[in-house]
């Protein structure tokens, strides 16, 4: 359907409502494959003997989904949503049957940089069709349904992952996901044939935007390996890293993104600052529980729950406040919870501290990533001519990956250096967690030159 006849459509409209579920059925698979793995990497890193490694089980999976997106957005723009979406479905489900039987946590790294490449399909189809086929007073509303689909996932999903750990083993945890991987793409596919023909884009573009976007992810990758490496060539390989990547990010990202220049830059600049804190702490949160408090899988399962809940509920609230308050204030807002509540998470590591308090700090943060996270797309996609929604949401999830990646990587280079050094993570911990805090703060700063647009208000 083009996306001219759902102008007045809400997302539960007749004549939106298949495409709705299916894409709330692809997110909902996508949470429960994020809640499930992070919750069971502390099991995963102690029998793979893989500690050192542990940052790269999540900056592998985001390297992997850099390149996909990029890939994703361009086909999207240039043959529609369906072929994009299948192929990465297809090598999302692959990379989780490797990690399921991966004999070592390089493998299993591996698997998760597949997964990473076919997941790359599902944030470039989601924004794009999101700005193609719902009107722009319901965008706020779609991305809080599409929050929303974190919900059961965030409820089951981390105590679900605990208890086939701790009785079937952590590899059922990637393999059971596979036959919903077949489910939520056929149901998904169908809704999104339904769509019009996209306006085609010139392929001599995407195609020089695929080679930059490779260039990026390689370069991200040696600067990650060289900052792990304990070896001399960890600095070359920093260098050379950083020289790959360097130019061809600039035309990735809009002009300007790199120095946060007032506008539409400094709000992509903020994404991945935002992404940069929040996960870059939510990785290692099971486990500072489980290292750091010597508590289990499932205890560190609530945590993980508690800020995906109130996750879903900042998301809620932005939707219902984006017609009275400003994109960047909605951002800046929440950065600065995601900041105050990663610094209390932080106290974790303090033994006379109740976890409970430490897990209430984290639950704040939650909330403020789920102010902070739509508002950013939202402001991207109004603020860029529809026939390149594609390209746009490929920069946003561009500087989202980033973020995600150098948040993780720099977090995992400090808990393996602490392992290696004392034989606990404990004091790379204690460098994870006030590391992202001052990340969201600098986030907090740069939001105020962000657009100051007040979405439309959300109506049906």
């Amino acid at each position: 359907m083009p996306s001219g006849d759902a102008r007045e459509a809400t997302p539960w409209d007749p004549r939106l409502r298949g495409l709705t579920l299916g894409l709330v059925s692809t997110v909902t698979l996508i949470a429960f494959e994020a809640m499930a793995v992070i919750t069971v990497l502390p099991d995963v890193a102690e029998d793979l003997s893989g500690l050192s490694l542990y940052g790269w089980t999540t900056s592998g999976f985001f390297l992997g989904l850099l390149l996909g997106v990029v890939i994703a957005g361009a086909e999207t723009d240039r043959v529609g949503a369906v072929r994009p979406f299948t192929v990465g479905l297809s090598l999302f489900g692959a990379g989780l049957a490797v990690a399921a039987v991966s004999p070592s946590m390089e493998v299993l790294v591996a698997g998760r940089i597949l997964q990473g490449l076919g997941g790359g399909a599902v944030p470039a189809v989601l924004y794009a069709t999101i700005g193609r086929a719902y009107p722009e007073s319901q965008r706020p509303r779609m991305f809080a349904v599409t929050s929303t689909a974190w919900v059961v996932p965030g409820l089951v999903g981390p105590v679900a992952a605990a208890l086939v750990a701790e009785h079937a083993g952590w590899r059922w945890v990637f393999g059971g996901l596979v036959p919903l991987v077949l489910v939520s793409g056929a149901l998904t596919v169908r809704a999104l044939a339904r769509l019009g023909p996209p306006t085609t884009v010139d392929v001599g573009a995407a195609s020089g935007r695929l080679v930059a976007a490779l260039r990026v992810s390689v370069g991200a990758g040696l600067m990650l390996a060289g900052l792990t490496s304990r070896s001399p060539f960890g600095l070359a390989a920093i260098v050379a890293g950083a020289c790959l990547a360097y130019r061809p990010l600039r035309t990735l990202l809009p002009e300007g993104t790199l120095r946060a220049r007032r506008g539409l830059a400094a709000a992509v600049a903020a994404r991945g600052l935002l992404t940069f804190a929040f996960f870059g702490a939510d990785t290692f949160v099971p486990l500072a529980v489980t290292a750091g408090r010597d508590e289990s899988t499932t205890m560190a399962s609530v945590a993980v729950t508690a800020a995906t809940v109130t996750w879903t509920s900042g998301s809620w609230m932005q939707a219902r406040l984006a017609g009275r308050v400003p994109g960047r204030d909605l951002i800046r807002f929440g950065l600065l919870l995601v900041a105050g509540g990663t610094a209390g998470f932080a106290l974790v590591l303090v033994d006379p501290v109740p976890l409970g308090v430490a897990i209430a700090c984290w639950a704040a943060a939650g909330f403020g990533i789920g102010l902070a996270y739509s508002p950013i797309v939202t402001l991207v996609l109004a603020e860029t001519p529809p026939e390149r929604h594609g390209t746009a949401s490929t920069s946003v999830t561009l500087s989202d990956n980033l973020g995600t990646v150098f948040g993780t990587g720099l977090g995992g280079v400090a808990v393996a250096a602490s392992e290696a050094a004392s034989g606990t993570p404990d004091a790379g911990l204690a460098v994870v967690f006030p590391l992202a805090a001052a990340v969201a703060v600098l986030g907090a700063v740069v939001a105020r030159r962000a657009p100051a647009r007040v979405f439309p208000a959300v109506s049906g």
